[in-house]
């Protein structure tokens, strides 16, 4: 496929509706384990805010975790959303370099999603990445054949190694794949997304571009919706900001500069670290008992939570601005 020619201003979309969806952060307990009770609780406030949860993505360490605890996260945010609630959760496969596509490993996924009423979001492995994007897509649509629906995902490798990103031929075709939604892009990388917004506004405008940029949470602005992890250290904000945006408030910008500026602090390298950091949020607004990370994620120091409070107390002004 020829390069699209860009040129972002046109793709610029005044008072546009945004469909967000928040990666719920899974909280731990000082003392270890799991806080169910915060899970819960973070849960039920994302969806009053408007805002889809997505439970069992990279924000709930959902490498890290196993099944077990994968279903316990779709029980609890079934129960707290009711039978209608929106919900989305990732379809991971742990395994390990050099292994081959296990298409039976992520039925198991699938189907684990399916019985709570879920939208799975197909998460990268060394299995699915495999090969030529032509084998990836292979593999896409035979798991599109399991599922009345679903969200596809582009993962960069400064988030795991075995993520993948499309060519943008490639993902003409993903796109066409009817019960496919949309897909998270998370590379990092706007004038890739920018392309991926083109070509859908092209090919096929119903389609959902989800922003995973955390660098660059103003890509709504040219048609992206989103999925992300930053959100859920303040997903309330992030309604009120699509709300300005729909509305054409242009208090939008000030309170889409703060959120970002929490984004930079959070992401900055060792980007899975970040987790940490949307603990340490939580925690500083009062909404988590402590801020401790899963065991076997990166940590953050402790001299982030001043920088933290800062940049909340940023957001807060933002927020309430007459």
């Amino acid at each position: 496929m020829p390069a699209i020619d860009i040129a972002p201003l046109s793709l610029v979309r005044p008072r546009r509706r945004i469909r967000g969806m928040s990666a719920i952060l899974l909280p731990f307990r000082k003392a270890g384990g799991i806080d169910w009770d915060a899970f819960a609780a973070h849960v039920g406030r994302t969806a009053a805010a408007g805002i889809t949860p997505a439970v069992n993505m990279d924000t709930g360490y959902v490498q890290l975790i196993d099944d077990a605890t994968r279903r316990q996260a779709l029980a609890i945010a079934r129960d707290v959303l009711g039978p209608a609630g929106e919900l989305v959760a990732g379809a991971c496969v742990v395994d390990a370099r050099g292994s081959e596509f296990d298409e039976a490993a992520y039925g198991h996924q699938l189907d684990m999603i399916a019985t709570a009423g879920a939208v799975p979001v197909i998460f990268p492995s060394w299995g699915l990445t495999t090969g030529s994007d032509a084998d990836f897509l292979t593999h896409y649509r035979r798991l599109a054949a399991r599922v009345e629906k679903f969200i596809g995902f582009e993962l960069g490798a400064a988030f795991v190694p075995y993520g993948r990103v499309l060519s943008l031929e490639a993902y003409g075709e993903l796109i066409q794949i009817p019960n496919c939604l949309g897909a998270k892009h998370s590379s990092l990388s706007r004038r890739l997304e920018w392309e991926r917004l083109a070509l859908r506004d092209r090919v096929r405008p119903e389609f959902h571009v989800f922003t995973g940029n955390d660098l660059a949470i103003d890509m709504v602005r040219y048609g992206s919706d989103w999925l992300l992890g930053l959100s859920t250290a303040a997903p309330e904000a992030f309604a009120r900001r699509d709300r300005w945006w729909a509305e054409g408030d242009p208090r939008f910008d000030e309170l889409d500069d703060a959120l970002q500026a929490l984004g930079d602090f959070a992401f900055r390298e060792p980007v899975p670290a970040y987790k940490h950091s949307m603990a340490q949020a939580l925690f500083l607004r009062g909404i988590l008992e402590c801020d401790e990370p899963h065991p076997d994620s990166p940590r953050r120091p402790e001299s982030d939570r001043e920088i933290i409070a800062k940049i909340l107390d940023r957001i807060e002004r933002a927020f309430t601005a007459a």
